[in-house]
């Protein structure tokens, strides 16, 4: 095997390993190209959520984590690698540079891919402790986001925006129907989540989980979100390349988290509707760009993980070109 077919398989590997990111109701809307040292990432449109997500900016974010994967499974490899984010398409590209000795902090944040759920279970009564959420904060800027951990009454605010911003979304049939085609029941096959991934009942929680009105089969537990911390995802820009490099960013620190045995839960719903976004960036006194909300808790131990849900096969997500 030569060099360009070491580089190519490493790539190709990176790119196999992203199919795991998280993105909104598991749409995976990415798709990967290897061409010669470089993996490009492209949008498909075809698996945005046109209804719920009219701006792409979920599409983007969901990309971004993909992105920030396939980055975690080159550093596994002791690849050195160049990123670059052009305004259009590609969303990024990235360039294997050479391969050194990986760092043993590397692997282990591989090894997390493969651990990492969306588990919407109830959170225990055990506080995340402080020193778990700075280092959070800490992995996020490191990735080029910003986390701002509310406190009791933004919290409390943040429950209110929830509240109306599902009430929103409830009242329009059109979004409905689209998330019914995403979730529960009959499903494109290796996309949306599965039954087995929802919780029986919506948990009875202060800041509401998203109700997406089809019964899991998960047990939702008898906690409530009193230990929870709540924080917001933000930046200081609103376009494309910031929406993508939040993704990563949320990547990052949710890699981060499930190291650490700290669930977290993506809550969108406040940054889909346009007037309860504004409520966030109010709580962020307007010193930048919400992008997601979202809950810190520890999960009971009894409890075994959720299920993963479904994944595209890799031909249907990566394409190998000549230069």
């Amino acid at each position: 095997m030569n060099d360009t077919d070491v580089v190519k398989r490493a790539l190709v590997q990176a790119a196999d390993a992203a199919r795991f990111a998280p993105s909104i109701h598991n749409t995976q809307p990415w798709r990967w190209v290897v061409r010669d040292s470089n993996l490009e990432l492209y949008a498909v449109s075809e698996r945005q959520l046109r209804e719920q997500d009219p701006d792409g900016r979920m599409l983007l974010l969901s990309c971004g984590t993909a992105l920030h994967h396939a980055r975690v499974a080159l550093d596994a490899e002791g690849w050195r690698h160049e990123v670059e984010r052009p305004a259009g398409e590609p969303l990024a590209r990235i360039r294997a540079v050479e391969q050194v000795p990986a760092r043993p902090e590397a692997t282990r944040h591989f090894q997390m891919l493969q651990v990492r759920r969306t588990d919407r279970r109830t959170v225990t009564d055990e506080r995340v402790p402080e020193d778990a959420l700075r280092h959070l904060v800490k992995v996020t800027e490191e990735a080029g986001g910003r986390l701002h951990v509310l406190g009791r009454d933004q919290v409390i605010a943040l429950a209110v925006a929830v509240d109306r911003a599902q009430h929103a979304e409830y009242g329009d049939d059109r979004l409905k129907a689209e998330t019914a085609a995403w979730v529960g029941g009959d499903r494109a096959e290796g996309t949306g989540i599965p039954a087995s991934a929802l919780p029986a009942e919506v948990p009875l929680t202060t800041v509401a989980e998203r109700d997406f009105q089809i019964p899991g089969t998960l047990e939702a537990g008898d906690g409530h979100d009193k230990a929870a911390t709540y924080a917001v995802l933000y930046g200081p820009g609103d376009d494309d390349e910031d929406w993508l490099r939040a993704g990563e960013a949320l990547s990052a620190v949710w890699l981060a988290a499930t190291e650490q045995a700290i669930n977290l839960l993506p809550l969108s719903s406040p940054v889909e509707v346009p007037f309860t976004r504004q409520t966030l960036r109010r709580m962020l006194g307007d010193v930048g760009y919400p992008y997601l909300a979202m809950r810190l808790g520890t999960l009971d131990p009894a409890h075994s993980a959720p299920p993963k849900t479904p994944r595209l096969p890799a031909g249907q997500v990566i394409d190998i070109v000549a230069g």
